[in-house]
């Protein structure tokens, strides 16, 4: 029996490490494609407001994934995915401060569609405002060594804000370089730190943090909703929907599946989101006809900026119309509004 030659074997040693680094080796972008849909009904649970109805709301995601080689060549050749660098994807966090700040949008979005969704089905709810959740810290911030993603900030100088406008006015009107003492929560503990102040946006003085609110909600019946492991604020619309026709017992699904997307404020206005046109696709695998898509308005500002500028209304329609034209895209502003097209049709 004759030995392979070393030329051979070193042949396919080759290809061997080839096919593995392209499996393997990470490069620094990330694939968006679409994504899982879910059904919501087995998400929510409310004490003694089980959903009776035939259909299904849905939870559409993006899918995303660090890139490889073939992935990446993969992504270049599919209509449906997209190559994203690392700062737009991360903005510059360690995997554990993504997703911590992807769980904590999730939370809020869930937080948000109770409060909407029971003080539209006029149930007892209430909101409380906990302070400034610290999404990221500038490494020119001079709290960088203290700070971390993840810290709730309760005061400045001893001054409590309800809103986190009021915590931005205040220090807007402090002097670039000034120490300011910031106390925040980290772990249930308070703890304070005095540094001083930078310069940011249009000369402003600021700590040096991109923030958001937090808030918590407390309802009178009692309710449950478990995400699993997506994150993100997007599904806000689609959490109140679920809520709603679970509390008030309506039929809003009529036997269909319903897709949607969009954020939630606690005045019921829905916010436009990134990637709508992959969540288009995980709603047609999903077998969903109706999709509601966040729709607003561009101002003069916007389109004297971006001439080409597309609401997630028209990129939703678009993408619909030329890989899913079957289903039907919604335009919706407000969860009102979704209410009355869902009620209606």
């Amino acid at each position: 029996m004759k030995k392979p030659s070393t030329k051979r074997f070193l042949i396919g040693l080759l290809v061997m490490v080839v096919v593995v680094l392209g499996f393997l080796a990470p490069l620094p972008q990330y694939i968006e494609g679409p994504g899982a849909a879910f059904d919501l009904g087995k998400v929510v649970a409310i004490k003694n407001h089980p959903d009776k109805h035939s259909g299904e709301f849905l939870l559409t995601s993006v899918g995303i994934a660090q890139a490889r080689p073939f992935t990446y060549l993969y992504a270049k050749l599919n209509p449906h995915y997209s190559i994203e660098s690392d700062t737009n994807v991360t903005d510059g966090q360690n995997t554990a401060e993504y997703n911590k700040v992807q769980n904590f949008y999730m939370q809020s979005s869930i937080n948000e569609a109770i409060y909407t969704a029971y003080k539209a089905a006029d149930k007892q709810v209430t909101r409380k405002y906990k302070g400034i959740y610290v999404l990221n810290i500038s490494k020119k911030s001079q709290f960088r060594h203290v700070l971390r993603v993840g810290d709730v900030i309760s005061k400045i100088n001893n001054r409590q804000f309800k809103t986190s406008n009021g915590f931005v006015n205040y220090v807007k009107h402090q002097r670039v370089g000034q120490k300011v003492t910031v106390t925040y929560i980290r772990n249930g503990k308070q703890q304070n730190v005095t540094e001083p102040l930078i310069k940011i946006a249009k000369n402003h003085p600021g700590i040096g943090i991109t923030l958001t609110d937090d808030i918590t909600v407390k309802s009178q019946i009692p309710i449950k909703v478990n995400p699993g492991d997506v994150g993100g604020p997007s599904g806000g619309l689609m959490f109140s929907l679920q809520i709603y026709s679970q509390l008030t017992n309506q039929d809003l699904r009529h036997g269909q599946k319903v897709a949607g997307t969009g954020t939630i404020n606690n005045g019921g206005y829905v916010g436009e989101i990134g990637g709508i046109d992959k969540k288009v696709i995980t709603a047609k695998r999903a077998g969903a006809k109706i999709f509601l898509a966040p729709y607003i308005k561009p101002n003069k500002e916007i389109l004297k900026l971006e001439p080409d500028h597309k609401t997630n209304y028209e990129l939703a329609k678009e993408t619909a119309k030329k890989y899913a034209p079957d289903m039907k895209v919604v335009p919706i502003s407000t969860f009102k509004q979704a209410i009355s097209y869902l009620k209606n049709n």
